[in-house]
């Protein structure tokens, strides 16, 4: 049996007399009110059970440590830090219980900032409480409500703050580092803390070491993506966002030019610097039944701090407000802008491939032959100065622009020269599937176009990817309607010319607008220097879809019709193969499956039904198979 003495709250005296007492029963040596517990000598032998408030605990920590006394906790209404950071049960009667029926003292460690003991958290600016839980159990939806307001509370305008950090490592040297970041969260332990110990691994209360992890968003889209898988997390992830730096030492000191606002425990105050440090083995407690130690625990610091911005990086990032997205760095602006200038410029090689491609392209046209307009596809090069072009048009580099479009225009120029030679020396004017199939263009074509730019765009910007541009090249198909514009214009065919330029200039202006979105997206553009650009693309955009919206309506009610008739019940059979040739007048072709032939007078008696089915006078090519 435990001879406990109890330290309480002496304002909720009658909650303890009624609530507190009984469930101690005979293990009860003495009650004591906090207020007069000075004049008290406690011994080393004596378990003190304390039932007091964060505040009241957190300056009596300091009389426990310097006496050696050892010590368990209640969860007392106002002791919400403490609860955490001691993993005591928020149930009064199991608190008790593991009080009761522990009988080993657990020697743990006690974080301080500035000299004052921090009893579960300590957190530095902006540290978005969608990181870590709030320590309190709640239900899936109570939970899931909590991370999507936290979200939201996420978009303000934010800047990061210029920190100096310096830092004890495994060789007694200290670690400085130079960076500027939103906030910090810095606790003793992750086992029942603010920070799930999902986030924090390898934690202990006895190790000795303290957890600071840095938040230093380099963008309000790093914050984002981690906030949407803040709130649909699963238990079993366990990474680290990106632009989260994590220190594990027993000591750092952190200074900065501008006044550090920061709470311990809630308690709000403001320094020009920080010092934490960690007594280790500083206080003998029973550990609440929340709270795993371990007898042997590994003494390893942890410096992941690669991510953070120093130097040139975090100079720009504190000249202004968190922008949208993350900027370029240095050497991958150096990197792609050379790689992009070389691209824009008209060379031999490029007029070489341009007129192969096309070759083959128009070739592959005329032979209605899919796989080998594929091949002309992947050697066509107009890929990469329309890439270009997109850079230019969002920085608004008037030398990329014109190189751009005067390789692309002579690439142009030596299509159209080869597809309209190669039309003139064919003996064959009709029109296969292959060249029908590029002269509608419709929205869906727009949309292809924009997501082939982006993919073009990001595979130039990531060296590791580079060499899905073959894919890209055959998704946004280029040359092929630029050969059958060619071939409309060998024709003198205007319908076949301009409906192959209109799906051209699609490709080419979907890919411009979406590249550029793609570059200011991933920072090679602030976006007060790209408005200009993208609002002229975007005008381009909007006039090419007035006439796609058209074709992309007149596809869908020519779907449309082709579902209202094939699969029919008619009188005579049922309607198969059903194909639209012409939508005014309306012209269609199809097959009438019967089970014996059919005379012209029960041809006619078709006709009338499917032009009474579609309210409408129809041109009808029509053949009859006959069922056996």
């Amino acid at each position: 049996m435990k001879s406990i003495t109890l330290i309480y709250d002496d304002s909720l005296i009658e909650k303890v007399e009624s609530e507190v007492l009984p469930l101690f029963e005979n293990n009860l040596k003495i009650m004591v009110a906090y207020k007069d517990y000075r004049s008290f000598k406690f011994s080393v032998d004596d378990f003190l059970v304390c039932y007091l408030s964060d505040r009241q605990l957190r300056e009596f920590l300091d009389d426990i440590i310097e006496n050696h006394w050892k010590v368990g906790f209640l969860p007392h209404p106002e002791m919400k830090e403490g609860l955490q950071g001691f993993g005591v049960s928020s149930d009064l009667g199991s608190a008790v219980d593991n009080i009761l029926e522990t009988e080993e003292v657990v020697e743990v460690d006690m974080l301080y900032a500035n000299d004052e003991p921090v009893l579960n958290r300590l957190i530095i600016g902006n540290t978005f409480s969608l990181l870590y839980g709030s320590g309190v159990k709640h239900g899936f939806f109570a939970k899931l409500g909590g991370r999507i307001k936290n979200f939201f509370s996420s978009f303000k305008k934010l800047r990061l703050q210029p920190y100096i950090l310096e830092c004890n490592t495994d060789t007694d040297k200290v670690k400085k580092i130079d960076t500027a970041a939103l906030g910090m969260v810095v606790v003793q332990h992750g086992k029942s803390s603010i920070l799930s110990r999902r986030i924090i691994e390898d934690s202990n209360p006895n190790d000795g070491l303290l957890h600071c992890l840095v938040l230093a968003p380099k963008s309000y889209w790093e914050i984002i993506k981690f906030a949407f898988y803040s709130i649909f997390k699963s238990k079993n992830q366990s990474l680290l966002p990106s632009y989260v730096a994590h220190i594990k030492t027993d000591e750092i000191k952190i200074e900065s030019d501008v006044s550090i606002d920061f709470t311990a425990d809630g308690i709000v105050a403001s320094a020009k610097k920080i010092h934490l440090q960690v007594k280790a083995k500083a206080l003998g407690i029973v550990p609440g039944s929340l709270l795993e130690t371990e007898k042997e625990v590994e003494k390893e610091r942890i410096f992941k701090v690669q991510y953070l911005p120093s130097g040139e990086l975090k100079r720009e990032l504190l000249k202004r407000n968190l922008p949208f997205s993350n900027h370029a760095t240095t050497e991958e602006f150096k990197w792609l802008f050379s790689a992009l200038r070389e691209n824009s410029k008209l060379t031999t090689n490029y007029m070489v491939l341009m007129a192969l491609s096309t070759i083959i392209a128009t070739f592959g046209l005329f032979g209605d032959s899919s796989p080998v307009i594929i091949g002309a596809m992947i050697l066509a090069p107009l890929m990469s100065p329309i890439i270009s072009l997109s850079m230019g048009v969002l920085r608004q580099d008037e030398n990329l622009i014109k190189d751009s479009l005067l390789t692309i225009a002579y690439g142009m120029a030596i299509g159209y020269l080869f597809a309209v030679l190669i039309t003139l020396i064919t003996p064959l004017n009709t029109v296969n599937n292959e060249i029908v199939a590029r002269i509608r263009p419709n929205l869906l074509d727009l949309g292809i176009a924009a997501a082939s730019g982006v993919a073009g765009a990001y595979a130039h910007a990531k060296k590791e990817i580079a060499k899905t541009l073959a894919g890209v090249a055959i998704a946004v198909a280029l040359v092929p309607p630029l050969s059958v514009s060619g071939i409309g214009l060998g024709w003198a065919d205007w319908s076949v010319f301009f409906g192959a330029l209109l799906l051209l200039g699609t490709n080419l202006a979907g890919m411009v607008l979406a590249g550029a979105l793609t570059f200011l997206f991933l920072g090679f553009s602030p976006f007060r220097l790209a408005k200009k650009g993208l609002l002229i693309s975007l005008i381009l955009v909007v006039l090419i879809s007035a006439p796609l919206g058209f074709g992309f309506s007149k596809m869908v009610k020519e779907n449309k019709l082709i579902q209202t008739l094939s699969g029919r019940e008619i009188s005579q059979g049922k309607l198969r193969s059903v194909r639209v040739i012409q939508m005014n007048p309306m012209r269609l072709s199809m097959t009438v499956v019967s089970e014996s032939p059919l005379d012209i007078f029960e041809l006619e008696e078709i006709k009338n039904e499917i032009q009474e089915i579609l309210g409408e006078e129809i041109e009808l090519e029509l053949s009859v198979a006959v069922k056996l």
